[in-house]
């Protein structure tokens, strides 16, 4: 099983092709739509959500993806629940970008202080990030300096921020799905 967690733009045609994409890796994939404009309600809401399909699933290597904001929920949601996790141009400072297009962006600044003492360290090596070297919304040098340390980096060169086409890192997400 698959969970697919879509960016700040929900109604992106782009998540319905990475879906399709990720199908390729395993049949079972899972869109979660959430808010994005109340995080907390939306870790409350994503943390229920998750944890109800690992309980109806039967995969034993499950693995929660995102992209943009996505990507910020997939790790830590992944993370509490005990799942893998692939982080395309997470949106890592939400509290910084996102005023005026959410309400309480400080609400994400409540979160990561609040959320598990140095959780990246206790994730080591369970998130793969896929970073665009050509992402105009988010400044991608800056996200892999505080990740790097912790999850294999791959940079892309050819996509966006909404990183339409997921399909060169089919093979590596598939291998890191499956590791043990």
């Amino acid at each position: 099983m698959i969970i697919y967690l879509h960016g700040f733009d929900s109604n992106s045609p782009g998540n319905h092709e990475k879906v399709l994409q990720l199908q390729f890796i395993d049949p079972d994939v899972r869109l979660v739509s959430y808010s994005t404009r109340h995080p907390k309600h939306d870790m409350q809401f994503l943390l229920k959500e998750c944890d109800k399909l690992l309980q109806q699933g039967d995969d034993a290597h499950p693995l929660i993806c995102g992209v943009g904001l996505g990507g910020y929920w997939a790790e830590r949601i992944g993370f509490l629940c005990g799942m893998r996790q692939v982080i395309f141009n997470p949106n890592l400072f939400p509290f910084e970008n996102m005023e005026g297009k959410i309400d309480r962006p400080e609400e994400y600044l409540d979160i990561a202080t609040k959320c598990v003492n140095d959780f990246r360290e206790k994730n080591r090596e369970k998130c793969l990030a896929i970073l665009s070297r050509q992402d105009e919304a988010l400044d991608n040098q800056r996200s892999a300096t505080y990740l790097q340390p912790f999850y294999e980096i791959i940079w892309d060169d050819a996509a966006s921020h909404k990183f339409k086409n997921i399909a060169p890192h089919l093979q590596r997400i598939k291998s890191f799905k499956l590791l043990a």
